[in-house]
Formats: structure tokens, C-alpha cells, sequence
């Protein structure tokens, strides 16, 4: 195992994308709005639809979802057609102060950013005990939250 910096968008991009391809059972995402994300894309969108479709679990929590209901219309699709296996949750106003980011795969991989104002971060893959604290820290705040985007948001 080794930890990969990143400071760029692509790069960031590119290890989403990596993490999202290695997973098959569950995703565990937290992030303030996924602004940078690029959940919407035709891109993520085929590889979240490849790893639902195998029934992987999807797990989102964010202080706010605004932007995911404005900028990202396949997203909001993707929730309507794997509504079953996507969870999209809201922190609570005593957790809003989390200015953190990552995605956890499987609980072996993670990418995250130490800042979601910034693209700083790192990644490790096949590194189990690299995901433990950010898994721990996710399993807590996944407790303090409440209903998030549902796929009716938007009509659907």
C-alpha cells in the first residue's frame, strides 16, 4: 500500500474514478454539497450504474444537497432507478463545522481531500487500516443525520 497525493482537479477526478471502478459492495461518500465531484457526469454515472446494477450499496451524506439537485440531473436518475440501494442523508446542524472529504470503497480504498474547499488530499487502495478512521468518523456522523435527497426530489 502506498498513498498517493493529489493536488489537481484531475487528478482528484481520476482517483474518484479509480475508487468508484474498484468497488463492489458499498460506497460511503461525505462531503459537504460534492460540488467537485462530478456526480453528474456521463462518466461517474456509468461507473455508479455498473456497481449498483451488482448490487452494490451506495451511501451519501452532505450538509446541504442544492447542489446535487441543480447540477447533477443523471444523478437524480440514478436515484430514481436505484432508489433501493442509494441512501442520501443530511448532517445535522452540530456536524456542519466537517470540512473534510472522501469516499470509502469497500473499506480498502479511500480517497480524500482534507479540505473540501481545496483538492489537496490523498489516496490509498488495498489499504484497509488507511480507511479505518475516516470509516469510523463516517459510521458517527451517518448516525447524527437525517433523510436527504429522495428521488422524488425534482419530480422524479
Amino acid at each position: 500500500m502506498e498513498k498517493q497525493p493529489f493536488s489537481s482537479r484531475a487528478e482528484f477526478e481520476s482517483l474518484l474514478h479509480t475508487c468508484f471502478s474498484r468497488a463492489r459492495l458499498t460506497l460511503d461518500l461525505f462531503d459537504p454539497d460534492f460540488g467537485w465531484w462530478q456526480l453528474g457526469s456521463s462518466q461517474m454515472d456509468a461507473l455508479l450504474r455498473q456497481f449498483l446494477h451488482g448490487q452494490g450499496r451506495l451511501r451519501l451524506v452532505a450538509h446541504s444537497n442544492a447542489r446535487l439537485e441543480r447540477d447533477a440531473p443523471r444523478f437524480l436518475h440514478l436515484l430514481r432507478d436505484y432508489s433501493h440501494l442509494i441512501e442520501c442523508r443530511l448532517t445535522i446542524p452540530a456536524l456542519r463545522q466537517l470540512t473534510d472529504s472522501f469516499v470509502i470503497a469497500d473499506g480498502r480504498d479511500i480517497v480524500r481531500r482534507f479540505h473540501a474547499d481545496h483538492l489537496r488530499g490523498e489516496a490509498a487502495f488495498d489499504a484497509p487500516a488507511e480507511t479505518q478512521i475516516s470509516a469510523e468518523r463516517f459510521v458517527a456522523v451517518w448516525n447524527d443525520t437525517n433523510p436527504g435527497l429522495h428521488a422524488n426530489i425534482a419530480g422524479l
